[in-house]
């Protein structure tokens, strides 16, 4: 039996559940899911969700009609097409996926990794989704495969089956939505469903949907503020802060997704916080974690005006679909710190060593600098412990160093294996502005340091 590793299947009941159409080409939609036609702005979604869940209680074995574990199928055998396997930085120290080539829909920018591992008794297959863009334009989502998670193929274009790779998912062309301008994603909770076949894998995609509505504030924050950020020959492109919130996509292939309709009016899963709220501008990197059954976690972030910080936040869910908001979990650390400024991009895991939450997270610097750091919390919900004051991976030191501006959005995958290895994969940024996705590996066991990969080493 293959199982997903690192993440946690589900068993889900989704007749209830209303889709919007797809932008991207040829969609299959699972056939339990009923494709809703566009609808005035005005107009709300009709989702038959689960009641409030109990958001003090941090309680492992609650049962759930709608969520319950089960085991997942590896996906399907992938084709792959062609990559560009040249790097266009001077240093790839680390480097494991590189901008595309003039053209492709990821020639300018790529970001926001999405890793999940795939292990059978003949194989594993590696899976990353991340955002990208071309020629400075709306960032959308596509789909890179591997077979040891160091080397990965790519597409240039839209992927054409369900085994390809290559851009798989467009912004929404639906004038009301809340995705029209810009998609990114956050995690991918790999599910399954009594009503499909058995050897099916329903894979949930959260993610960071962009509109054009500017959002202004008053604050007078030492760092600049973006939303999306964009970074460009060395310095940051002035381009606003565009209002962003939470989205949910359901694919089966993991390659042509149907859009979900959340609570907002909009599609999103829900809206941003009250005016004089932490989390009132936006939201962004929506990444949700299993913790038991009837207990799913989300982890975002946003900017708190008030303070001018950048903060992680939590809300809880019984269904994956409707959450509840518990306020802010982890801010910005002491004065000089890397992360003086705030975190953000928090990637969230279970240890499967002793059970705690390790959350990797994207600090920022008085200066604008970004580098990775890491907090552990026993329960997922409160009490979230630094390790430290400094970070676990900072910018290359490499005067050509691919990553020597920034690092961040990180993305965690835990090991099997004797040695517990814990593989960081992040973004990185050059002094000239160029992006690309990189792989760090853990220095013992216990998650404190890590040294970008090499090569595997017998």
């Amino acid at each position: 039996m293959a199982v997903a590793a690192g993440t946690t299947p589900l068993n889900i009941t989704t007749s209830s559940v209303k889709t919007r159409k797809q932008t991207t080409p040829t969609s299959h939609f699972p056939l339990f899911l009923h494709v809703t036609k566009t609808r005035p702005k005005n107009s709300f979604p009709h989702i038959q969700c689960s009641t409030r869940p109990d958001i003090e209680s941090n309680n492992t074995t609650d049962n759930n009609p709608i969520l319950e574990n089960t085991s997942n199928p590896i996906p399907t055998e992938v084709q792959t097409s062609n990559v560009n396997n040249k790097s266009s930085f001077s240093s790839s120290i680390g480097l494991v996926l590189d901008l595309g080539t003039k053209g492709c829909w990821d020639s300018f920018e790529i970001g926001s990794p999405v890793i999940k591992r795939f292990i059978s008794d003949d194989e594993e297959r590696w899976y990353m989704w991340y955002h990208g863009n071309s020629d400075g334009g709306s960032d959308v989502i596509g789909l890179a495969l591997s077979s040891n998670g160091a080397h990965w193929e790519k597409g240039a274009g839209p992927v054409r089956s369900s085994a390809d790779v290559g851009l798989v998912m467009n912004c929404s062309k639906d004038w009301w939505a809340f995705d029209t301008e810009g998609i990114r994603p956050s995690e991918v909770v790999i599910m399954s469903s009594s009503k499909v076949r058995a050897s099916s894998a329903v894979y949930w995609l959260y993610y960071t949907g962009f509109n054009a509505e500017k959002v202004e504030f008053s604050v007078d924050s030492k760092v600049h503020l973006q939303n999306p950020e964009r970074v460009v020959d060395g310095k940051d492109q002035v381009v606003g802060i565009s209002r962003s919130l939470p989205g949910l996509a359901i694919s089966q292939d993991g390659r042509h997704w149907a859009r979900i309709e959340g609570e907002h009016h909009s599609g999103a899963l829900f809206d941003v916080g009250e005016e004089k709220e932490w989390d009132s501008l936006f939201i962004a990197g929506p990444q949700v974690v299993f913790h038991s059954s009837g207990d799913l976690r989300m982890y975002y972030y946003s900017f708190d005006d008030k303070c001018g910080l950048f903060a992680v936040g939590l809300a809880r869910s019984r269904d994956g679909i409707k959450w509840v908001k518990l306020g802010k979990i982890i801010g910005g650390g002491s004065l000089g710190s890397f992360d003086e400024f705030g975190v953000m991009n928090a990637h969230v895991m279970r240890n499967q060593k002793d059970g705690d939450y390790v959350m990797a997270y994207e600090g920022v610097a008085a200066d604008g600098g970004r580098s990775i750091g890491l907090a552990v919390s026993r329960d997922g919900l409160k009490d979230w412990r630094k390790y430290g004051d400094g970070a676990v991976l900072k910018p290359s030191v490499e005067e050509d160093g691919w990553d020597n501006s920034c690092v961040g959005s990180p993305c965690l995958v835990q090991m099997d294996g004797k040695d517990d290895e814990c593989r960081l994969y992040y973004r990185g940024i050059g002094k000239e502005g160029k992006s690309g996705i990189g792989l760090a590996v853990s220095e013992g066991n216990e998650f404190r340091s890590f040294r970008r990969w090499t090569g595997f080493h017998l």
